[in-house]
């Protein structure tokens, strides 16, 4: 049938209702639980007596099938605590209200209350002696409820992924889970949370490309924010010793299975402490946070299992390119061999314009930056078990502190589980006159063209001055996709960001 029939017949049942003085949304429906809790209460019962009396209860949840047999209607209800809870209407005991189960479809909300006990095949039942309509869905659910499989709806209708596919629902509820157990992690060590502004003047805290909007009542540009670093080491020249603060940055950036241009950022600031510290406070609350939710530190991943019990391993940088073969001392060599990666990557989409555009991109960068897309390449996907990947050259990030025994590399690491980045972090650059030097050569090099500027109060505020600090980003999208054992960001985003339907894709060569 045509989806625009079925629509005309739940409206047909709709205005039925109506004529039968049946309000079809509702309101308030006070129950005695979710489905599961109800559903328990039933279970302790049996435990308390081998002959249990039936428990009086009243429930609500979404119908999912509906088993007429005339006199007799069976149907189940689903909430977010259970897939399923069986309910008996009879018209006997509902003489006056019967009726209105004739316009009911599946996907309707509806209140029941009676006697849960067991049917005589040994399903948890509701015997009701009452019932509401509480919402009357006009759209046909997914086919038989056996979840939505088109990838494309599942992102762009996720209401429809959620409440047909269990497996989904419940990665949301473990996203939500981990964000709140991050916070009592936090808190519980002394770190206070705080707000920082998402509007700002000049963007700062990461290398990336902002997004840019217009203030109008202050006629006034700004950017969306990159990173909220820059703000929250104000707070510990304030005297803020410990500070997180666990909410959205922007990039305005290309879109992969780990990269979007809204994600939810973790970052942790903690004073008198070094980038020593925020390894021991990564892999501790990583591995505590599996324990705690997930009930063990192993992880399936492929073929084998993800340890995550400290300590990590712990590798230089420099020394895991030269483990892939590629001697970071020879300039020339290291630049080929970006070349030739670059165009057999590019090759394989058959893109001629795409090839020269990455050719020239690759031309451009410094020897750090092709060092660091050489190392995107060949180590971090093999980069599997938990691992610290430390001392990065000096030249890739503008706010870390030199290491005092090689003044070439920095004090940061970065976390890479599963071939996969989950953050950033480092011995807190807060030399005034340092910092600017960075701070102003990473402007330099930025792209032509682009809204460039030195953070001035952020340097005014250094010079007050700052407590030696260590500094820690985590991506939260990133930590639920290997909680979850996801491999795509847009699983793990309720609203992930998607190109309006039907408008084609840019012309990436242009």
């Amino acid at each position: 049938m045509a989806k625009q029939d079925l629509r005309g017949e739940r409206l047909a049942r709709r205005k039925a209702l109506e004529d039968l003085g049946v309000d079809p949304y509702g309101g308030r429906y006070e129950t005695t639980g979710t489905l599961a809790e109800v559903l328990q209460a039933l279970l302790d019962a049996e435990a308390d007596s081998e002959q249990p009396a039936p428990v009086p209860v009243r429930a609500a949840g979404r119908i999912v099938a509906v088993r007429d047999m005339g006199k007799s209607i069976w149907l189940d209800l689903r909430d977010r605590s259970l897939d399923k809870l069986q309910v008996n209407l009879r018209n006997k005991a509902l003489p006056e209200t019967f009726a209105q189960l004739r316009h009911l479809d599946l996907g309707d909300f509806l209140g029941v209350s009676g006697a849960l006990q067991r049917s005589r095949k040994g399903e948890p039942t509701i015997f009701a002696d009452g019932f509401e309509v509480l919402c009357k869905s006009l759209e046909q659910p997914p086919a038989k409820w056996h979840g939505l499989r088109d990838v494309e709806t599942r992102y762009r209708r996720r209401y429809l992924d959620l409440l047909s596919n269990r497996a989904s629902l419940e990665t949301f509820v473990l996203r939500s889970r981990i964000v709140s157990w991050v916070r009592r992690f936090l808190d519980a060590r002394g770190f206070l949370e705080v707000e920082t502004p998402m509007l700002q003047t000049i963007y700062g805290g990461a290398d990336a490309r902002p997004f840019t909007t217009h203030h109008n009542a202050l006629d006034l540009d700004l950017f969306l924010r990159i990173s909220p670093e820059c703000a929250l080491k104000r707070l510990l020249v304030g005297g803020m010793d410990r500070v997180y603060e666990l909410n959205r940055n922007f990039r305005n950036e290309g879109i992969d299975a780990t990269h979007t241009p809204e994600f939810t950022m973790l970052e942790v600031y903690q004073a008198y402490a070094d980038f020593e510290d925020m390894m021991a406070l990564t892999e501790s609350m990583i591995c505590e946070l599996a324990e705690d939710l997930l009930g063990t530190h192993e992880l399936a991943w492929n073929d084998g299992v993800l340890d995550l019990r400290p300590p990590w391993r712990r590798a230089r940088y420099l020394d895991l390119l030269r483990e892939a073969g590629v001697d970071p001392d020879d300039e020339p060599a290291c630049r080929e061999r970006l070349r030739e990666q670059t165009r057999r990557a590019a090759e394989q989409t058959g893109d001629a314009g795409r090839v020269q555009t990455l050719e020239a991109q690759a031309e451009a960068l410094d020897h750090v930056h092709v060092l660091d897309e050489l190392f995107d390449l060949l180590v971090q996907p093999a980069l599997i078990q938990p691992t610290f990947v430390t001392h990065h050259p000096v030249g890739l990030t503008a706010l870390c502190k030199r290491n005092r025994d090689d003044p070439a590399v920095h004090d940061r690491f970065e976390p890479i589980v599963c071939g996969m980045e989950l953050g950033n972090a480092y011995s807190e650059q807060n030399d005034p006159l340092e910092q600017r030097q960075a701070l102003e050569a990473e402007v330099a090099r930025r792209q032509a063209g682009a809204p460039n500027a030195v953070d001035e109060d952020f340097l005014t505020a250094l010079e007050v001055g700052m407590p030696p600090a260590g500094g820690l980003g985590i991506g939260i999208d990133r930590l639920v996709m290997l909680l979850s054992g996801k491999r795509n960001l847009r699983e793990v985003i309720l609203f992930p960001t998607l190109r309006p339907k039907d408008e084609p894709a840019p012309d990436e060569t242009a």
